[in-house]
């Protein structure tokens, strides 16, 4: 059976810089690590694993080798040990405060979801430049006027952010966050946005995601349109 590593295993893949795909696929990892946990494999494999997150195994021998787990040969990884590897090096041994900017439907979706809270990020505070909605809660935020966002990320000891605003008014409320101290944000507006070189900041455009979505339909589409026309053509000979 794997053996945890020791002190200075756990220091060097602490410190050590990952490659962005690395990083990428950790929390697919994570993902398959707890379905597996749940059901109840004390021990799997890079193939096992490989396959519940969608990757090959030679890719998952490779990353994991990043966080100085090897498994052993004819058993594979701990599963509750590994689970707990990837974890620390996510930074997920520990909880996060996060500020939501924007309460409208997209803010009010964030704010109600509760796979947040169950993967340590917590929202504490939301903010809008509604008046009908400050003073309103989403989830156990509640939602404060956009002008107390610095003394409320003080307070709160926020670390991260969602920007769920409409995107003319993102790129101002990244700049207040920045200003606030926060450098870490996950954009939901559908914009590009200037960020300063020490602000980490992730996109998601769900507009985007469903435009690729729709030229791999078209693909599939015009494939099939082709292939009943060949067989209409050959059934008529």
């Amino acid at each position: 059976m794997p053996v945890a590593p020791g002190p200075a295993a756990t220091a060097l893949s602490a410190s050590r810089s990952l490659p962005e795909a690395t990083v990428k696929r950790l929390p697919l990892y994570l993902q398959a690590l707890a379905e597996a946990n749940d059901d109840r494999m004390v021990t799997i494999s890079s193939d096992e694993l490989a396959g519940r997150a969608g990757v090959n195994a030679a890719q998952v021998r490779k990353d994991l080798s990043y966080l100085g787990s090897y498994g052993t040969r004819g058993v594979g990884y701990n599963t509750e040990l590994l689970r707990q590897q990837v974890n620390r090096q996510l930074g997920l041994n520990r909880e996060y405060n996060v500020a939501l900017v924007g309460a409208g439907n997209l803010g009010q979706a964030l704010g109600h979801y509760r796979g947040f809270a169950q993967r340590g990020f917590q929202v504490v505070a939301a903010f809008d430049t509604d008046p009908s909605l400050v003073g309103s809660r989403l989830g156990r935020a509640e939602v404060y006027p956009l002008a107390d966002l610095e003394r409320v990320v003080r307070q709160k000891h926020i670390t991260m952010a969602l920007i769920a605003t409409p995107a003319a008014a993102a790129q101002d409320v990244l700049d207040k966050l920045v200003d606030a101290g926060i450098t870490s944000v996950l954009n939901f507006a559908p914009i590009v946005l200037n960020v300063a070189p020490h602000v980490c900041m992730r996109k998601v455009d769900l507009a985007v995601e469903l435009q690729i979505l729709g030229y791999y339909e078209h693909v599939r589409g015009s494939r099939r349109a082709e292939v009943a026309t060949r067989a209409s053509t050959a059934s008529g000979r």
